[in-house]
């Protein structure tokens, strides 16, 4: 039994001075507030609970350096794009599980403890099904269950390249499903996870520039889970989407779709006030991916002027265990991805331990700096394993990217796709 000791830290209830949480198998055992520090005792500054991470494309993570050099004057995100493309041209289910389970064991080590996977990698590599249909999703489940990280999976209906029913492009093939092919899919993929714990199914149609407004339909209508979808992250988008149908995406949506507490809007970047105040209001919410924004030159969440106004709405707000009991709050992100509470979980925590499978601790001998406990890192059901640990090793990264880069040209230098340096966290996690 190991305990530590917090000044401060964020409970059900609320904040709580003097805190001891208490360890049994490397996995919280107990929490107790109002106590002194004894002895001997490990002590920190403040404790905040898990996060999770609302927003992964999870096979991005092998991609990191390989599109984060300077470019022609024209570089966008539609070029980011290609470059996205050719990279997933190689990608085999084991390769997916590889690096997914990397990206996990990241987000564990970064406080997060569950993840939303935004999962649109469905076929082969000439976009034909596998024989299993959901091997890819078998795949992503595999990696959740080695690193404990808990999931909330998101099988993403991907029917078309632009707005109006557009033919898919070549670079799309291993995403594009008919409604009949995903309804399959989402089956195998709610079977591919059932024996996860605490793994939840959701549905994400991909953004209306994929889905007609009756695939929309179709994929809302599956199950009982969180829909996820890209909205309004490109200007080109917005654009495209008022030649199509008079209307901006976000204010579509608002009025063609039944948005609620389900629904959460990816990106969310190109917002009127009007769109603003109205989606405020829908009861549905904002995952915010600030730094892939940053990456692209997306834009910016929210006009400063305003924020003042719609701060005051439960979605806009950063989670706090307020807005977690409300469960309707934004999602924001950190250096390793984006995160939001309601979206990703399918019940507001009753009790620490079940809502806090970790905690990010602050210390005093580097009081501006956040890390993740070790001792805390897995969820309940059990430390990490031995494996799992290997995978965050230096060389375990240097030779999987090595292996996936092989014959892969690009105009990134070698060093920085080894994932020891600077790139590190320059993968984009919320790309399209």
């Amino acid at each position: 039994m190991t305990s530590l000791w917090f000044e401060t830290a964020l409970l059900p209830e609320g904040w709580a001075d003097g805190v001891r949480v208490t360890l049994k198998g490397g996995v919280i055992d107990g929490v107790h507030a109002g106590v002194t520090s004894a002895a001997g005792e490990a002590r920190y500054g403040a404790a905040l609970p898990g996060l999770a991470n609302v927003h992964s494309h999870a096979f991005q993570r092998g991609m990191a350096g390989l599109a984060e050099t300077r470019g022609p004057a024209h570089d966008n995100f539609w070029t980011w794009r290609v470059e996205m493309y050719r990279f997933l041209d190689r990608l085999t289910p084991e390769d997916v599980a590889s690096i997914a389970a990397l990206a996990y064991c990241e987000m564990l080590e970064s406080g997060f403890t569950r993840v939303g996977e935004f999962h649109y990698l469905h076929h082969d590599a000439n976009g034909a099904s596998y024989a299993d249909i959901a091997i890819m999703a078998k795949a992503i489940a595999a990696a959740a269950d080695e690193t404990g990280l808990a999931l909330t999976l998101l099988p993403v209906l991907y029917a078309h390249s632009n707005f109006g029913g557009a033919p898919p492009t070549p670079g799309q093939r291993r995403f594009i499903c008919d409604p009949d092919q995903f309804a399959q899919l989402y089956e195998a993929s709610r079977k591919a996870i059932a024996h996860l714990p605490d793994a939840h199914i959701g549905v994400a149609p991909h953004s209306l520039r994929a889905v007609t407004p009756e695939e929309l339909r179709f994929a809302a209508s599956l199950g009982a889970g969180p829909i996820h979808i890209h909205a309004a992250e490109q200007t080109k988008e917005v654009d495209d989407c008022i030649a199509w149908s008079g209307l901006r995406p976000v204010e579509w949506l608002l009025q063609n779709a039944d948005l609620n507490a389900r629904w959460c809007l990816i990106h969310a970047t190109h917002l009127t006030d009007a769109e603003t105040d109205a989606f405020a209001a829908s009861g549905a919410c904002a995952g915010l991916c600030p730094v892939t924004e940053a990456n692209l030159g997306d834009g910016f969440f929210l006009r400063s002027a305003s924020l003042p106004r719609t701060a005051r709405s439960p979605w806009a707000r950063i989670p706090t265990s307020s807005s977690m009991r409300r469960w309707n709050c934004a999602a924001w992100n950190t250096p390793s991805g984006s995160f939001c509470a309601r979206a990703t979980c399918s019940r507001p925590p009753s009790a620490l331990r079940s809502a806090c499978r970790c905690f990010t601790v602050r210390t005093r001998a580097a009081p501006k700096r956040w890390a993740p406990m070790r001792a805390a890192l897995a969820p309940a059901r059990r430390p990490i394993s031995s494996r799992s640990r290997a995978i965050t090793s230096r060389s375990r990264r240097a030779s999987m990217i090595a292996h996936l880069m092989r014959g892969f040209s690009a105009r990134a230098p070698a060093r920085s796709i080894a994932c020891g340096g600077p790139a590190r966290w320059s993968c984009k996690r919320g790309g399209t």
